[in-house]
């Protein structure tokens, strides 16, 4: 059963890394979700008992849930696959929403107040969360980081093989299946829960859908008599890029009302968009993103963003939409670079 809370505190916590780990490398092990306790960096090399008290420590940093801190423990290397992943998706979204009205604005109150409601940017947020830690732990255990999964385990390709030329396929089966784990799972009762479920599992499926073979040749003179393949993920700026269309195109979903009880039952599509014949849920079979609420203008300083209000537009692109009919100044710059001359 989905704890609707469990994914919202997730996101809220994971969230608030974003202006701490702009400017750091992905690769290091920072600790601390709520942006609040200070950063610390794992050393490299460590005693085994000290090790593994560090990788606790870094658990329990994460203001993760109890059973979500039991699965970060199970591994030493999940804490610092979580925060990565985190970091990747907050830098992700602001990329894709720089031009909008909304930019991705994740300070604490603004992201609390905006994870309570079921807009169209919290669908987004559940997606590209979602998304970013299916694809870092692919990565992870590709990337021999973890220790309970390697490279991807496809029974179609030959990965003995391909390690031993310097191919290891993206363990997406793992990974998947350790995010559906750890987000919880579905409650057929609650709304707002079944949304951001499905929202969860559109991330997932942008994931999958973006996995590409690639195959390497080997024989005499660099013919193909020998060839091996594995399975990578599509790098996350297209996933994010992918998202950002769903976002676009979401669907506003509501509840229907049972007559003789008064109480909110299944969730209903939007006329002339129904979810299939036949079928005992009504959400969309295909994955896109929905939403219960209609989003703010997003104009002026609110409960979920700090209004467009001396932000910097780009004349061709953006200025008549995050202005809201404000007007806007123009400024020229003279700007004197070197010019990189040799002698």
């Amino acid at each position: 059963m989905l704890d609707g809370s469990l994914l919202a505190r997730w996101l809220a916590a994971a969230f608030g890394l974003t202006l701490l780990l702009a400017a750091l490398r992905p690769s290091a092990a920072y600790f601390g979700l709520t942006g609040s306790e200070p950063l610390t960096i794992l050393p490299l090399t460590l005693e085994p008992e000290a090790a593994a008290q560090a990788h606790y420590k870094a658990c329990d940093r994460l203001k993760l849930e109890r059973k979500q801190r039991r699965m970060c423990r199970r591994d030493p290397g999940v804490a610092e696959t979580l925060v990565e992943a985190v970091s990747m998706s907050a830098l992700e979204c602001q990329y894709q929403f720089r031009f909008e009205r909304w930019n991705c604005t994740l300070e604490g109150r603004y992201r609390a107040s905006l994870l309570k409601r079921g807009f169209k940017e919290t669908a987004f947020l559940y997606a590209i969360s979602s998304a970013g830690l299916t694809h870092a732990l692919a990565k992870a255990c590709s990337a021999g980081r973890m220790e309970r999964c390697t490279c991807d385990e496809a029974p179609d390709l030959e990965n003995r093989e391909a390690w031993q030329w310097g191919g290891c396929g993206d363990n997406l089966k793992y990974s998947s299946k350790f995010v559906k784990e750890f987000l919880g799972r579905r409650s057929s009762k609650d709304l707002r829960a079944r949304v951001d479920f499905h929202n969860n599992l559109v991330g997932v499926k942008v994931i999958k859908a973006g996995v590409e073979t690639t195959c390497k040749c080997h024989g005499v003179s660099g013919s193909c008599t020998v060839r091996t393949c594995w399975r990578q993920l599509a790098p996350f700026h297209e996933v994010g890029k992918h998202l950002k269309h769903k976002y676009e195109t979401a669907l506003k979903v509501g509840s229907t009302t049972n007559e003789a009880t008064g109480e909110a039952g299944a969730i209903s599509p939007p006329r002339g968009r129904a979810s299939g014949v036949g079928s005992a849920d009504p959400l969309p079979r295909t994955p896109e993103l929905v939403h219960l609420d209609d989003s703010p203008s997003f104009c002026l300083a609110g409960r979920f963003s700090p209004g467009t209000a001396g932000r910097r537009c780009h004349r061709e692109k953006n200025c008549e939409s995050i202005c809201c009919g404000r007007g806007h100044n123009t400024q020229s710059r003279v700007v004197t670079r070197p010019c990189q001359c040799q002698l």
